[in-house]
């Protein structure tokens, strides 16, 4: 970006597309010097040296003064994106846990609340535990409601252009809820409401096990399967909201693949339905011939599905995630051969680094991305949280 000659009119606009220019030259770097930050944006060094002075003044940044061990010459002052200007909410509503995560604007975690809830609780109750984690979060963080940017909350079932699971979900009553309204009593900033898998996706390009990937299908394994889809850099949601949701073909077999789990002869009397997976995966690390047959029953109906996913677009990266990623061990190389087997082309097939929190973690990226929307393009007075639209 250089600078342009202009109208006086224009004058004030050019400057703050100038200030945006150094904020973003700020964010994602180390603390950076007004001759890195000339090189990064294009802007000549004083404009930089003005501009950056002014971002201290307002909020957005803050000065490291050079130390007194340089050995030649005066060291140069740096500047660093002032990240805990504002902060930003992501809430996992799950079947089994209300995990709420906040950080700051460089999506540094400052802290994190989980609590468990019971499958079949209904909506009320549901809401009150995430109320509670909601609340707890913030204020054991030392925030108030007004000091939150954006607020993200992932839920399971396909989520439609209002925010509301009315296709599907396996949450009692769920349907009739109106999560986004809900949030917005408590917070006036921008509140989203996205499916949980498409937030997994986003957390493993973000932070996990596709960095690398532009075209990325997620898995999720567990007693639930689903996927979510980036394509392009871009998390795909589709005309209604519900790309991805393949499983939902009878054919595909995913609605009933973790039965073969659950079913496995051999499973004590003692162990819960929720539990058998996890016993069934353990018994077949220890050569349990009937807990091998039934993981390989399920990773070939999983295949089923992703290789329709592979085939229609041709990802880098396949991400196997959800709670059973723990057992990836098991998984995925009877994975890799079904997809060579099904496929024109092989994916790089990789296990979740980032386990139960990777929804979470997308939804505080989804919410990161909504204040580079929604402020970022809307002026750089001063850090002051955005209000919805």
């Amino acid at each position: 970006m250089t600078e342009l000659a202009t109208t006086g009119t224009d004058l004030p606009r050019l400057r703050e597309l100038n200030s945006l220019s150094i904020v973003r030259a700020l964010r994602d770097h180390p603390p950076s010097t007004v001759t890195e930050l000339s090189q990064r944006t294009g802007l000549s060094r004083p404009a930089v040296d003005v501009i950056a002075q002014g971002l201290v003044s307002d909020g957005w940044a803050t000065v490291l003064e050079p130390g007194a061990s340089s050995a030649v010459g005066r060291p140069a002052r740096r500047y660093r994106f002032r990240a805990g200007a504002g902060h930003v909410l992501g809430v996992d509503v799950g079947v089994h846990k209300i995990l709420a995560l906040l950080a700051d604007l460089d999506g540094n975690i400052v802290h994190t609340v989980r609590q468990s809830v019971a499958a079949e609780a209904e909506p009320a109750e549901r809401l009150a535990v995430l109320d509670e984690v909601v609340s707890a979060c913030v204020a054991e963080a030392g925030k108030a409601a007004a000091d939150i940017w954006a607020v993200t909350a992932a839920v399971t079932g396909a989520v439609d252009a209002s925010g509301r699971t009315s296709f599907f979900t396996p949450l009692p009553g769920w349907k009739s809820v109106d999560l986004a309204a809900h949030l917005g009593t408590r917070f006036s900033c921008p509140v989203v409401v996205e499916n949980d898998c498409k937030l997994a996706a986003l957390a493993e390009r973000w932070k996990g096990a596709a960095t690398d990937a532009d075209d990325i299908v997620y898995l999720l394994g567990g007693m639930r399967t689903g996927a979510g889809l980036i394509i392009d850099g871009v998390l795909r949601r589709g005309f209604g909201g519900a790309a991805g949701e393949i499983g939902a073909l009878k054919h595909v077999r995913w609605l009933n693949a973790p039965e073969h789990l659950q079913n496995c002869p051999g499973v004590p009397a003692t162990v819960s339905p929720d539990d058998a997976a996890a016993w069934v995966f353990n018994a077949a690390r220890e050569g349990d011939r009937a807990a091998r047959a039934a993981v390989n029953r399920y990773v070939k109906d999983l295949a089923v599905g992703a290789a329709a996913l592979v085939l229609t677009l041709d990802p880098q990266v396949v991400v196997f995630g959800g709670g059973f990623s723990r057992s990836a061990d098991l998984v995925l190389e009877p994975l890799r051969n079904e997809l060579q087997r099904l496929c024109l082309r092989m994916p790089d097939v990789r296990a979740s680094t980032l386990g139960a929190d990777s929804v979470a973690l997308g939804a505080l990226k989804l919410s990161l991305n909504e204040v580079d929307v929604r402020l970022f393009s809307a002026g750089l007075s001063a850090p002051v949280a955005p209000r919805r639209q």
